[in-house]
């Protein structure tokens, strides 16, 4: 169970770079795609037609897996309480620090913490009643080796709040 609750954590946390890492792989092929026409002498063996094709369908299905992943976020929010929602919304999409939440909601630092546990908990229950337990979002993001490193951070609880830098993003896409 706590592996599950690791995971909704880990993809309530990265959801705000999905789009972002998806755009930067469209360039990524578009680049690819232009450049094959420039194919000659000792690059032939690795810039030929099919290392090129087999690079731009492993990118077309990393960009499938997180539009996927993107979606599967997003219906799981829509079928939780709202008033978890909106914590989880506030908290990891809009990245609204602990303190803050404690002068929006006028609560306390304690029922914050609790607040967001059991919107995370509501989630966790959400993506395993659709059949995502942490086996599947595992094999599901066996490539991403970004939300991966997010998830083994969690796991190790070093991150309390987390924000990924443009370099990691470049590295990331490029994983």
């Amino acid at each position: 169970m706590k592996n599950n609750y690791v995971w909704a954590k880990t993809l309530l946390m990265v959801y705000r770079y999905l789009e972002r890492i998806a755009g930067a792989i469209d360039k990524i092929v578009m680049q690819s795609a232009l450049n094959c026409s420039n194919i000659s002498g000792q690059n032939y063996f690795y810039n030929n037609v099919m290392s090129i094709s087999q690079k731009i369908i492993d990118l077309s299905e990393r960009k499938v897996t997180l539009i996927n992943l993107k979606i599967l976020i997003e219906e799981c929010l829509k079928e939780i309480p709202q008033k978890d929602a909106i914590i989880l919304i506030e908290k990891f999409f809009d990245g609204v620090k602990t303190k803050n939440l404690v002068e929006r909601h006028h609560i306390s630092m304690r029922t914050v913490f609790r607040k967001i546990e059991a919107a995370v908990n509501a989630f966790s229950s959400k993506l395993m009643s659709k059949g995502y337990s942490d086996l599947k979002i595992d094999k599901m993001l066996e490539n991403e080796g970004w939300i991966r490193n997010v998830y083994v951070r969690l796991s190790k609880a070093e991150v309390e709040d987390f924000c990924l830098s443009k370099t990691y993003l470049a590295k990331a896409v490029s994983m």
